[in-house]
């Protein structure tokens, strides 16, 4: 056997062995000397093994095939080319795998490249400075978001291919052969997760001017983002160089498209409907691979992506994005006051904002849908947002607002406040359910829901005077006979009607934030209200074994009549404003409602009177609700005369 030229350690190492004398095996090498190590020559090169008989089949046969008369082959013929031979006949046609060019990222337009800047630093963590692209450094050339892999020629030849392949037996060597082929279509979540440029998706004056409608008319009810840095980071293009922010801004687009009366878009309710679903999908592509860490971003994007599917009627995945946001934020302990010391005001405010907003939509669904609750109250320490405009926040300190300027949070904080009691309530209620008190505990538990009962209904009692209800009638449980009628049924179809399909409507109600908020206030506030009623009720019939009919009858009247009210009191745009989610409200309320009057059998002749209008304008609250919709399938039909009513 040939001893080897090189020495062990050379050859260990893969590098030339460098002796003076080639021949002379007993003196060492350089590099064993240099390293002081033994220069040893004790290798033995392995046996070889058998020749490879599948290999020399092939080989046979392509002979077979270039020389038919010379090699003549007993049998059926069997003609096998140089180029097929390289596929055992057993794996059927050549997978599409094995094509290099599919191997590679889809190829997309370059995008020209972008000038450096110098940016203040921006008020929202920048997780793309800390990122690092997986492939040496260099970003892949971005795809623009409209294009699905799944519909690319190549796209559609490997799923036909999967599908085939379902129908096989599955040989050990095909699995053997797959499993080192990488699945291309399927680009990993690191893919999208590099800067992007708004105009991949829009017009750039087009996401100004969806961005200018959400803080005109979403913003009052969410006020979510810091305006004055919010705007900053979006002229200085941060995008371009933080995913998140791309993220972020995306889904804000989206939540404001699917919010605003579409006469204030100049574009068709189609492409509405579709930009808002290629937003959402560029924000989703992007967030999901950057949770680690996480930041108050996240929380607010996954918000927004719930507000998104909410008024789209995506309901499972409008909870699965609220649970997102809400575990995001428990993560961050946005519950917990201690978490917020050392962090910067402009993070401070925007915290306490998002967690607010989700303590509420968590109270909503726990009550109009039956659902557990998230975040209870008595986890929860963090206090709310200070009343100032973004203007006087700064990332350094807080401003003083000016004296007589109401704060749009203001609104928030109020609506949290009721929020907090509905929660409370919801807490005793099902605690009682499971265990239902009796004897002194029963009346303990009275006198708690008689306190929420009083502090709920004077929860607005000392709201600023913008938030205050200004109404045309005075509150009584006796309703004005102007309520209702075919006339003012066919005015306030026709203002709605104008509002959301001319353009040139006036604005003025909408633009009010204040009178929006009202809206969203009273309309919470009266839906507490007869929670907490409807359950002191049932306590009251526990305890003493029957119900004051008249009291009750009533009592639902009042409710009633004081909705309708605070309906009549703000203007229609103003409630329009509100979108869905007040439509909800309404419509809960007004359907217990008639289960209390049909039960009541002395109901008085005013509570059923009082109930048909409320009824009357949920009809117009339906038309409202309606004119929100972006898909065509799901447009409900509806007159001023007889509203279908959309669940």
């Amino acid at each position: 056997m040939r001893q080897s030229q090189s020495c062990d350690a050379c050859r260990s190492r893969k590098v030339r062995c460098a002796r003076e004398n080639p021949e002379d095996s007993k003196q060492p090498c350089k590099h064993c000397l240099s390293l002081g190590v033994p220069c040893t020559y004790e290798y033995q090169p392995k046996k070889r093994g058998p020749p490879n008989l599948y290999l020399r089949r092939l080989q046979e046969a392509a002979a077979a095939a270039a020389n038919p008369p010379e090699t003549p082959i007993d049998g059926p013929e069997l003609s096998v080319s140089p180029v097929s031979s390289v596929v055992s006949p057993t794996l059927g046609p050549k997978s599409p795998f094995s094509d290099a060019s599919i191997n590679t990222v889809p190829s997309v337009p370059t995008i020209p490249s972008i000038p450096t800047m110098s940016l203040s630093p921006s008020q929202y963590p920048i997780a793309a400075d800390s990122y690092r692209f997986p492939s040496g450094g260099v970003a892949m050339p971005s795809p623009p978001f409209t294009n699905d892999l799944a519909h690319s020629p190549k796209g559609e030849e490997s799923m036909a291919f999967h599908g085939s392949d379902s129908l096989n037996t599955y040989p050990l060597y095909n699995w053997s052969y797959k499993q080192h082929q990488s699945p291309s279509t399927i680009p990993p979540l690191s893919y999208y997760y590099r800067p992007h440029r708004l105009e991949e998706i829009a017009p750039r004056d087009t996401i100004y001017l969806i961005i200018a409608l959400f803080f005109d008319f979403v913003y009052p009810l969410t006020p979510c983002v810091h305006k004055p840095s919010f705007m900053a980071d979006l002229h200085a293009r941060r995008e371009e160089r933080d995913p998140l922010f791309f993220s972020l801004v995306m889904s804000t687009v989206a939540s404001t498209l699917v919010q605003v009366p579409r006469s204030y878009l100049p574009m068709e309710r189609p492409f509405v409907h579709k930009l808002a679903q290629t937003c959402h999908e560029a924000s989703r592509h992007i967030s999901v691979a950057s949770y680690d860490p996480p930041t108050s971003m996240h929380v607010i994007i996954r918000y927004f992506d719930c507000v998104y599917h909410f008024c789209e009627g995506h309901d499972a995945t409008q909870h699965a994005a609220f649970g997102e946001a809400a575990h995001i934020a428990v993560t961050l302990r946005m519950h917990e006051e201690a978490s917020y010391e050392g962090l910067d005001p402009i993070e401070c405010e925007i915290r306490r904002r998002i967690f607010w907003l989700l303590f509420g939509a968590d109270k909503s669904m726990s009550i109009l849908l039956g659902r557990p609750i998230c975040l209870r109250d008595e986890d929860c320490s963090v206090h709310f947002p200070k009343e100032l405009d973004d203007e006087y926040i700064t990332p350094s300190a807080y401003l003083p607002q000016p004296h007589g300027k109401t704060a749009v949070v203001s609104g928030l904080n109020y609506t949290s406040r009721i929020f907090a009691l509905l929660g409370e309530i919801l807490v005793r209620i099902r605690v009682d359910k499971r265990s239902p008190p009796q004897g002194q505990f029963a009346t303990a538990r009275l006198e708690e829901v008689q306190s929420l009962h009083q502090r709920i209904l004077g929860a607005l009692s000392l709201a600023p005077e913008p938030l205050r209800l200004k109404p045309t009638h005075s509150h009584s449980s006796h309703l004005p006979p102007d309520y209702g009628g075919a006339g003012f049924r066919k005015a306030t179809f026709d203002e709605v009607k104008d509002f959301f399909e001319n353009p040139n409507a006036s604005r003025a109600n909408a633009l009010n934030p204040f009178l929006v908020m009202q809206a969203n206030l009273y309309v919470t506030q009266q839906l507490v209200r007869f929670v907490i009623e409807q359950y002191r009720d049932e306590l009251l019939l526990s305890l003493q074994g029957s119900l004051d009919d008249q009291k009750i009858a009533e009592d639902r009247e009042a409710v009633a009549s004081d909705l309708l009210n605070i309906l009549h009191s703000i203007p229609i745009q103003s409630i329009a404003t509100n979108g869905p989610s007040l439509v909800h409200k309404v419509r809960f309320v007004a359907s217990t409602l008639l289960d209390a009057v049909k039960k009541a059998e002395i109901a008085p002749a005013s509570a059923a009177r009082a109930h048909a209008y409320l009824w009357d304008f949920l009809s117009i609250l339906s038309e409202i609700e309606r004119n929100y919709l972006l898909d065509d399938d799901r447009d409900g039909t509806s007159s001023g005369d007889g509203m279908t009513m959309l669940s």
